[in-house]
């Protein structure tokens, strides 16, 4: 059996032996692990979708971690990986989220995988990093590359959200392993961790979310998290940022509306061109009044920062001002049209099949089906055709719906069947056409 080199870093250890975190060498079988398909690697053409799941030894944090994959296909080399860390209890939903189209679109254009976990325990347990929890990630990491042609997964750097235990998870990981992370965001993190940054973390954009006095249980000190770690980060002129999301509680939020905006932004700057980390370019960051919610160039302002927020460029900076004053992000460019429209007869039903990619900003809403013009059908014929809830991001439904309709109807004569696609905001793309002949 082959083994491969993992470089990790063991809190727990150097904490016991009251010495600076060091790096240490562990040699990994390869191959190892309980893997769903695919069991070889995948093809370039092809996505990928596997879960590897960590028992026993290899989970001292867990009962069992489940690691749900997505890898998008055609792509020679990732530059990253998103990774998702539910809050307490959040587990019981499994994994959804490398199901969920909007996230795939975001990875494709970005060259990501996806890895949603379902940490089954104690989240007092593996929140804290010391439990072997942030080792395990790096585990199922590795096995994931055995699964692949994508080796690379071992050491490309990530993207983190974490909400609630999750998001005290995430700042854990910010703490331990700056030097690996391009932008994090935590959502209602808890918990109010007592622990200071290291100099390599003012590197790295965070934004941090909470709901004030409606921000779940009171002991879990969401408040105080988000606004203890935002002083902070930005007493080290960290690109840090905070919302309070007035309304709305530690489970229900549009926070994926600002997430992908936000990431974006650093990915744009973060990733250099030999895919190593950089800061952020200081000529092109904007500050944040977090009370008037005014947002200017950090170029040339006079005024004290210390208490703004500062975001990666003027982009980002205007969805946190959209963000924090309305609690969402609206979705401001239509979506891409339908593509591979197609028709054939069975019987008396003429079956209409199509492709779509999701939009990045708000993912699909729903198709609009035509004929000669005129709306004929809805895919589907209620509802969203994709959508997540709010209590913690989680996908429905799982999968998405095939993207085919049923027309009750056999053409006599030459007909124009047309698709268009609408997203989560309501904005439509334009409609693709093609002339179906009985």
């Amino acid at each position: 059996m082959s083994r491969r080199c993992i470089i990790i870093l063991l809190p727990a250890l150097c904490a016991a032996l009251s010495v600076q975190c060091a790096r240490i060498r562990v040699d990994i079988p390869g191959g190892g692990g309980d893997t769903t398909e695919p069991s070889a690697p995948q093809t370039a053409a092809v996505d990928s979708v596997f879960t590897v799941t960590l028992s026993g030894e290899d989970c001292p944090y867990a009962d069992k971690a489940e690691y749900g994959f997505y890898v998008p296909g055609g792509i020679e080399r990732l530059q990253g990986v998103l990774v998702l860390q539910h809050g307490c209890g959040m587990e019981q939903f499994g994994i959804t989220r490398n199901y969920d189209l909007q996230y795939r679109a975001f990875a494709r254009k970005w060259h990501l995988a996806l890895v949603e976990t379902a940490i089954h325990g104690s989240c007092g347990l593996w929140g804290n990093l010391a439990s072997g929890s942030a080792d395990g990630l790096v585990k199922a990491l590795f096995k994931a590359a055995h699964k692949t042609s994508h080796e690379e997964l071992t050491v490309v750097p990530w993207l983190l959200w974490g909400h609630s235990a999750g998001g005290y998870w995430t700042l854990g990981m910010l703490r331990d392993y700056p030097e690996r992370i391009i932008a994090a965001v935590c959502y209602s993190a808890a918990w109010d961790p007592a622990w200071d940054y290291p100099e390599a973390a003012a590197e790295v954009p965070v934004l941090l979310r909470h709901a004030g006095i409606d921000d779940g249980d009171p002991s879990a000190q969401c408040p105080e998290t988000a606004h203890h770690v935002f002083d902070k980060l930005r007493a080290k002129d960290a690109p840090a940022s905070i919302v309070l999301n007035k309304g709305q509680n530690h489970n229900l939020s549009y926070l994926r509306t600002m997430a992908i905006p936000f990431w974006e932004a650093a990915l744009r700057q973060r990733i250099g061109p030999s895919g190593a980390l950089q800061p952020l370019d200081a000529s092109k960051t904007w500050l944040g009044d977090t009370t008037s919610f005014e947002i200017f160039p950090e170029a040339g302002y006079k005024g004290a920062k210390a208490a703004m927020c500062r975001l990666p460029d003027e982009e980002s900076a205007k969805a946190w001002k959209e963000f924090a004053s309305t609690n969402v992000v609206a979705d401001k460019t239509p979506p891409k049209a339908p593509y591979d429209v197609a028709a054939s007869q069975n019987g008396e039903v003429l079956e209409i099949s199509w492709k779509a990619d999701a939009d990045i900003e708000s993912g699909i809403g729903c198709f609009n089906i035509y004929k000669d013009g005129v709306p004929v059908g809805r895919v589907p014929e209620a509802g969203e055709y994709q959508s997540y809830n709010f209590n913690g991001d989680n996908t429905y439904p799982v999968p998405a719906p095939v993207m085919k309709y049923r027309l009750l109807e056999k053409p006599s004569k030459s007909i124009r069947i047309g698709v268009e696609a609408i997203n989560r905001d309501g904005l439509k793309s334009s409609i693709t056409e093609i002339k179906y002949k009985p």
